[in-house]
C-alpha cells in the first residue's frame, strides 16, 4: 500500500476498485505527466449512498460525504493509470459538480468533502485550483460528481 493510501486509511478511507464506466468512456486517461480522470460518481460498494439533488432530497453534509466518496473514486482512476498514487505530485485541478435544488447556493462547501479529502492525503501537494459548479441533475440521479487532474512523476 502507498503512503497516500495509508494517510487514507488512517481517517477511515480506503481507495476501491475503479467503477466500471455507465457509457462509452475510460475512467482515466494519462497524457504526458498528467492524468485526467473522467467525472466520477459517489458509488460505494456499487450502489449510491444518496440520491436526488443537494438541497432537497440529500442534505448539504450527505453532499459532502459524497464528494469525498466521488474523491476516492476519482484516486481509484488514477491508480488504476499510474500504479502507485505515490507518483502524484500534486493535484493539479479539481471540478466538482453538484446537482442542487434550484435554490440552493452552498456548492463549494459541498465539494469541500473531495478537496479536504485530497489535502489529507497528498498535504500540500493536494492543494488545487478548484470549481463547484451547481447542476440540474447528473447521472444515475447522483448528487454530486468529481474529476480530477494530478501531476505525476515519470
Amino acid at each position: 500500500m502507498s503512503a497516500v493510501e495509508d494517510r487514507l486509511a488512517e481517517l477511515g478511507h480506503r481507495v476501491p476498485e475503479v467503477v466500471p464506466p455507465v457509457a462509452a468512456y475510460v475512467p482515466a486517461v494519462r497524457t504526458g505527466a498528467y492524468v485526467y480522470t473522467s467525472g466520477q460518481l459517489p458509488m460505494v460498494d456499487g450502489s449510491m449512498p444518496a440520491t436526488g439533488k443537494v438541497g432537497a432530497e440529500v442534505s448539504a453534509e450527505q453532499g459532502k460525504a459524497c464528494a469525498a466518496a466521488s474523491a476516492l473514486n476519482a484516486l481509484a482512476a488514477v491508480k488504476s493509470v499510474i500504479g502507485d498514487l505515490d507518483r502524484v505530485v500534486r493535484v493539479v485541478k479539481v471540478v466538482g459538480f453538484v446537482a442542487s435544488a434550484p435554490d440552493f447556493t452552498g456548492q463549494p462547501a459541498v465539494v469541500n468533502g473531495a478537496s479536504e479529502l485530497l489535502g489529507a492525503a497528498f498535504g500540500d501537494a493536494g492543494v488545487h485550483a478548484r470549481s463547484a459548479v451547481g447542476v440540474a441533475a447528473l447521472p444515475l440521479d447522483a448528487p454530486v460528481e468529481v474529476e480530477l487532474v494530478v501531476e505525476v512523476a515519470p
